[in-house]
């Protein structure tokens, strides 16, 4: 008998409330996933969820916010033994069934409870388990018209494991074999599936599902005027899409909630990259006020950042990074340098006519100046 007592319950709107600190602009993947572990804490059955969407919009960070609400709280610690894989790693433990991310619990759970615990004890944190796997698309059955043995077999390892079955693996510490029911541990896991979005928009672009696609006009933060199409591939996603692009039918439908994010806009990007504990900006300030500089940012290069990130949608969040890093970059180098002195303390105001001057956009040319307020 375990000894490890149920947490008081939570609602999936609270655990929901704790992710969007981290985690702007998924509301509807914060909601299932949200729903998914509040059902887990409780003992249900859970969902098992497959977040699909570009790189940069989220899906990492989402799964590394459930970790840290659920090891923040002392009365989850019976419920908090998450692992994080990476699915290559997976392809690359062919023959093992799902023995190596039994072995990665088992090990994680003896870390944070220590050594001296029963190994009855470490099993059933084991069986109680979530697992989050990224990069769950290179673990397609097929690539470039061959197939991935590989990817089939680790498609099977992770299929054995949410498939409710005792399976058997080896004891890290002593070498002894043991056997788990994996009834009980949460599987979620994300992926960009890249060509999967390149095949459904071209089918969107063809009309065949309904009308061709026509570029619309839009306009920025910034005040310019733009083309854009209104391609999402949540309207148009298919499970024969998903099953052409070499995700087996049998994996597939062990994930009862299949999520596709939101492609991030401008005003979602600029809340991520002022907003959460550790954004790009928050960062970077702590950075330099080790050097005694105060840095700051201004309304206007605040939306042009968000509007260059904006234009490079394959890439969300992480063209932030790539913009911020072409402003900042030299500054970083002679940060006691940067900046000006006022008011006795030494100030570094990025404008909008620095990011101007720091970034171009992919044809050359630049937006126009944001309006006055």
């Amino acid at each position: 008998m375990s000894d490890i007592q149920r947490p008081a319950m939570l609602s999936p709107a609270e655990v929901s409330d704790a992710l969007r600190r981290t985690v702007l602009g998924q509301d509807e993947a914060i909601r299932e996933v949200s729903v998914a572990v509040v059902k887990h804490l409780a003992g249900h059955s859970a969902d098992n969820v497959l977040l699909i969407g570009n790189s940069g919009s989220g899906k990492t960070t989402l799964m590394q916010a459930v970790e840290q609400f659920l090891t923040s709280r002392k009365d989850f610690a019976g419920y908090s033994n998450v692992v994080r894989i990476n699915a290559n790693l997976l392809a690359e433990e062919t023959g093992s069934r799902g023995q190596a991310v039994l072995e990665r619990l088992y090990l994680n759970a003896r870390r944070t409870v220590g050594r001296e615990t029963l190994p009855a004890e470490l099993l059933h944190r084991v069986a109680r388990g979530i697992v989050f796997v990224d990069e769950v698309d290179k673990i397609r059955s097929h690539a470039g018209g061959e197939s991935n043995p590989h990817g089939i077999l680790a498609q099977e390892s992770l299929l054995t494991l949410m498939e409710n079955e005792d399976v058997e693996f080896r004891l890290p510490d002593s070498g002894a074999r043991e056997r788990v029911n994996t009834a009980s541990i949460l599987f979620v896991a994300g992926g960009a599936f890249e060509e999967l979005y390149d095949a459904v928009l071209h089918r969107a672009l063809l009309g065949k599902d309904a009308a061709p696609l026509k570029p619309v006009t839009v306009v920025s933060q910034t005040g310019e005027m733009r083309e854009e199409l209104p391609f999402h591939l949540r309207n148009y996603l298919r499970y024969d899409d998903i099953f052409a692009y070499g995700m087996t039918p049998q994996f597939i439908s062990r994930f009862e909630s299949v999520v596709v994010l939101n492609d991030l806009g401008e005003e979602e990007l600029g809340k991520i990259f002022l907003e959460p504990e550790r954004s790009i900006f928050r960062t970077s300030r702590e950075y330099f006020a080790r050097f005694g500089v105060d840095l700051q940012i201004a309304r206007g290069a605040l939306e042009l950042i968000a509007w260059e990130a904006s234009r490079q949608k394959r890439l969300g969040a992480r063209a932030l990074k790539d913009i911020w890093r072409k402003v900042v970059r030299d500054l970083e180098y002679e940060p006691e340098r940067a900046g000006k002195q006022k008011d006795g303390k030494r100030v570094l105001t990025i404008d909008e006519e620095m990011v101007r001057g720091r970034t171009a956009s992919s044809d050359g040319n630049h937006p126009p100046k944001a309006k006055k307020q």
